[in-house]
């Protein structure tokens, strides 16, 4: 069953953030991921307890998959990027 790593960024330091993203994107395709959004146009419906900045959704082959990729030692480093340059939450969530 796919998974999805689920990432609201607020960006505090855009050009750090740049290398993060040419960084990561090839160690999360190593783990199956494949960018199904990435900091697109969002229309905010509703709102009542969210207030998302900026979207980023990878699909991965299984929860197991997603948290590979996290727990990676490749992934370690960069990481501490994404961490220098700007706030995050993030969520791994099963597909259907």
């Amino acid at each position: 069953m796919p998974a999805y790593i689920v990432v609201d960024t607020r960006i505090e330091d855009p050009v750090t953030y740049e290398d993060y993203k040419a960084q990561a994107r090839p160690i999360a395709e190593s783990y199956g991921g494949v960018y199904r959004a990435r900091g697109g146009t969002m229309d905010v419906v509703e709102s009542d307890l969210w207030e998302p900045h900026r979207l980023v959704i990878v699909e991965f082959p299984s929860m197991e998959r997603a948290q590979a990729f996290l727990n990676s030692p490749e992934y370690a480093p960069v990481a501490k990027i994404r961490h220098s340059a700007a706030k995050c939450s993030l969520t791994i969530i099963d597909g259907m």
